[in-house]
């Protein structure tokens, strides 16, 4: 069959690398969810350090915030990645590109738990204060509980634009779901079929935790 007689999506083609795209899939899962792991995690600690009453602890907290909002999580990637085994500390793409994708979106969702945190009327602090409660057993007791959930809908938005964003790990060597794509059509120089079933893929997903969060929203 000629080129020109090829039909322009090959449903056979399609269904011959669909299991390629499944394992980029897995990948791009993997990161997804240890990504987001670590950022809620780390952007908390951020958060709770720029309201510390440690003055340089909450300006360092800050600081760093801002620097990796205020820069690409492509540069950030690649400095990971290309800069930092310079120094001895090296990790594999994977764990390399958790790493930036967690540490980039833990700033933003330290942002999230600061908003959550400004909302808890003051009262409670001082009611937790005339208690002789410490600062620690009042925000895990009091604090924390009342400004979490709120902020948990914000949170799932950034799950959703992190899942998005997994194919910049291509960039330092990840096989992840469109990196998986583009090597399955550089194979037989047909990129349609891949690249298609790619974008349905990331729509279909992206629409489900879009949903998800819309039902943790609607919970509140």
């Amino acid at each position: 069959m000629t080129p020109a007689e090829r039909p322009i999506f090959d449903w056979a083609f399609a269904w011959d690398v669909l299991p390629t795209l499944m394992d980029g899939l897995v990948i791009t899962v993997q990161a997804t969810v240890m990504g987001m792991a670590l950022a809620v995690t780390l952007g908390l600690a951020l958060a709770l350090a720029r309201r510390a009453p440690v003055k340089p602890l909450a300006w360092t907290a800050a600081l760093a915030i801002e620097f990796v909002r205020s820069t690409p999580l492509l540069v950030q990637l690649f400095f990971l990645f290309y800069v930092l085994p310079v120094t001895g500390v090296q990790f594999s793409p994977l764990t390399t590109g958790v790493l930036g994708l967690g540490v980039h979106y833990a700033a933003y969702c330290a942002e999230v738990y600061r908003a959550g945190l400004d909302a808890v009327p003051r009262g409670q602090w001082e009611a937790a204060l005339a208690l002789n409660l410490g600062r620690w057993r009042t925000l895990r007791g009091i604090i924390l509980p009342q400004a979490i959930p709120p902020v948990i809908p914000a949170l799932g938005n950034y799950f959703v634009a992190m899942f998005k964003d997994t194919p910049l790990l291509s960039a330092i060597t990840v096989v992840e779901l469109l990196q998986a794509s583009k090597i399955a059509g550089s194979a037989t120089f047909r990129y349609t079929e891949p690249l298609t079933l790619v974008g349905v893929i990331f729509l279909v997903l992206s629409l489900a935790a879009a949903a998800v969060v819309r039902r943790l929203e609607g919970k509140r």
